[in-house]
């Protein structure tokens, strides 16, 4: 859906810093995208487009999924829904449990500001393994409504996080992949 353009305006511009945060790694930095507002926009747009009469709803989870995410609600008009690590939400909140490489971690959102039947998109800045996005979705259908697609600026392949999200039978999208 991106067009090769933005695709290689967003190569251009991304960093890959090597050995970070551990040896082995490279980290893909994406902050130098808000130093060039017009591919920020360009990049909303990319989104916006996916999603466009297909959602009722943005989830972004915290904290890179709120750079991008609200700007896509913004742009379709639709609420945006914040979903945060444990502890940073006043209650009531709907809680999912999930599995790290060491140990686990809890997300939440706020009860009712979902309602049940509403389509979401998920966003975040990078699709990776999926675990988190996988309990985003879960928070979603706990409070009745349907998860229709995953979205991400970036999303590592070798990873497989697309294997663990298929199972929501929602559309995923990535503007770049590596």
């Amino acid at each position: 859906m991106a067009s090769a353009e933005l695709i290689k305006k967003l190569e251009e511009t991304i960093e890959n810093i090597p050995d970070f945060p551990i040896p082995g790694i490279k980290f893909k930095d994406i902050s130098p995208i808000f130093l060039n507002p017009k591919l920020y926009e360009d990049v909303i747009a990319d989104l916006a487009a996916f999603s466009k009469g297909k959602i009722d709803a943005v989830c972004g989870i915290e904290s890179r999924g709120y750079l991008f995410g609200i700007a896509i609600a913004v742009a379709l008009e639709v609420p945006f829904i914040l979903i945060r690590k444990a502890g940073k939400l006043p209650p009531p909140v709907i809680s999912e449990k999930y599995d790290l490489e060491y140990g686990s971690a809890i997300i939440e959102t706020r009860e009712g500001q979902l309602k049940p039947g509403q389509r979401v998109l998920i966003h975040d800045d990078l699709l990776a393994t999926g675990g988190t996005t996988e309990a985003a979705a879960k928070l979603v259908e706990k409070q009745g409504a349907v998860v229709s697609q995953f979205s991400f600026l970036i999303g590592l392949k070798d990873l497989k996080g697309d294997e663990k999200l298929k199972k929501f039978g929602a559309e995923i999208y990535h503007i770049l992949g590596y």
